[in-house]
């Protein structure tokens, strides 16, 4: 049998194959592909969208890939970090059997993160005039 070299990347290869797909008792669906021919491709995993059509056909698309930012600050259950989107993102977890400790957590831990900002603005300040 002839093998087929490709990269894949910045052209489309059609190959012949088997689709199994169904659903788990858990609801989740599962979808596998045997490819039917010797292909060689780069191995790869990632996030994608998938419509599956009445006709058996199956689309999928691979979703960018998420870049996270280092926060710019943190606490012990909380951090703030600001976004590509240039907004400030203030994200505070605990566990929920912990819920009697939360409000004294949550205005202690988010008055550490304001006092720190506040200390850089004024740095700034200081610096730039």
């Amino acid at each position: 049998m002839k093998t087929r070299k490709s990269n894949i990347l910045g052209e489309q290869v059609m190959v012949e194959g088997l689709m199994a797909f169904g659903k788990l008792e858990n609801g989740q669906r599962t979808l596998d592909f045997q490819c039917c021919e010797d292909v060689v491709a780069e191995a790869f995993q990632g996030d994608f969208h998938v419509q599956g059509m009445r006709d058996g056909n199956v689309y999928m698309t691979e979703r960018p890939k998420r870049h996270k930012k280092q926060p710019i600050f943190r606490d012990d259950n909380c951090s703030l970090s600001h976004g590509r989107n240039g907004k400030y993102y203030f994200v505070f977890t605990m566990d929920e059997d912990l819920i009697d400790r939360l409000p004294q957590q949550l205005v202690q831990q988010a008055g550490n993160i304001a006092r720190k900002v506040l200390k850089e603005i004024i740095f700034d300040k200081e610096v730039m005039g």
